[in-house]
């Protein structure tokens, strides 16, 4: 009975350049991430800020029906003005900082280390994607998460000020507050992205990955407290990564700092380490690329 033998049959197709070559990455990342234990809990916990500073500009709004709130506290309004100070006490709060740190750790860890872990480079670089798509790709995940918690409840609490009281006060009154958010927003979150990949390409084991990214902000922060309280430099604060994004948040929104040390410096060292990340995600992050 004779056998058949087929030999290889070369593809004859042609390929189709999408607009967005990195979309099916960070969609896919998207996906995988609330599928982790614990992370839709940190998820709905994260905006929980933003829903405090939301009820205090509707509570700034109707402050004759909450005197019975402040009754006898002098000043102790103050801080429902919701002015550049408000904004800057949301961007550059411990807490929201925290937190995206907690949803980089629960969703962010394993984007780059788990392929690594199953050697998924080669696959990816087999097909029409670039290096730059791929990290892309990756950048976009942890960015869309993060831009969920700056950028959108910024652009949110302008438009709640502007529909409760009636008037564009606001936008005359502090011209620049519309651009701080903005560039606020992208700026921490191509950081914390930037931050993330790198520490998540140092380890194929993603729970190694998760350990590093919590260690590396807090660990920054207990640095300059030491130092700090040693020396009582105030650049010390250039040593804590939470230190530096609160100083450029509070330059963006023309509110003075928590320490007289010039804004630029701790953009520096923000800028520098992002750069950083790029250039070891760049050897890391090495494949067959396709040749079309």
């Amino acid at each position: 009975m004779p056998i058949a033998e087929q030999g290889y049959t070369h593809w004859t197709g042609h390929f189709v350049d999408r607009r967005l070559p990195w979309w099916p990455i960070s969609r896919l990342g998207i996906k995988m991430a609330f599928k982790r234990k614990f992370f839709k809990f940190a998820f709905a916990l994260s905006f929980l800020p933003a829903l405090i500073f939301a009820v205090g500009i509707y509570i700034s709004e109707r402050l004759e029906d909450f005197q019975f709130m402040f009754k006898g506290r002098k000043g102790s309004m103050s801080f429902l003005e919701v002015n550049p100070l408000y904004f800057k006490s949301y961007f550059g709060g411990d807490f929201l900082l925290f937190m995206m740190v907690m949803m980089m750790v629960l969703g962010g860890a394993g984007l780059i280390a788990d392929d690594l872990r199953s050697n998924s480079l080669q696959l990816y670089f087999s097909r029409p994607i670039r290096k730059g798509d791929y990290l892309l790709g990756k950048l976009a995940t942890a960015g869309f998460f993060l831009l969920l918690f700056t950028l959108l409840p910024g652009l949110l609490f302008i438009l709640l000020k502007i529909i409760f009281a009636g008037s564009f006060k606001l936008l005359t009154a502090y011209p620049w507050i519309l651009p701080a958010v903005v560039l606020d927003s992208l700026l921490v979150s191509v950081f914390f992205a930037a931050y993330t990949l790198l520490v998540s390409s140092l380890s194929k084991n993603r729970r190694y990955a998760a350990i590093l990214i919590f260690l590396i902000y807090f660990f920054s922060d207990i640095f300059f407290s030491i130092f700090y309280g040693i020396f009582h430099n105030p650049y010390f604060c250039l040593l804590s990564i939470k230190a530096d994004l609160q100083q450029v948040t509070a330059a963006l929104f023309r509110v003075k700092p928590a320490f007289e040390v010039p804004w630029i410096y701790s953009l520096l060292v923000l800028a520098g380490l992002v750069l950083a990340c790029g250039v070891v995600l760049v050897r890391k992050t090495r494949g067959v690329e396709v040749i079309k």
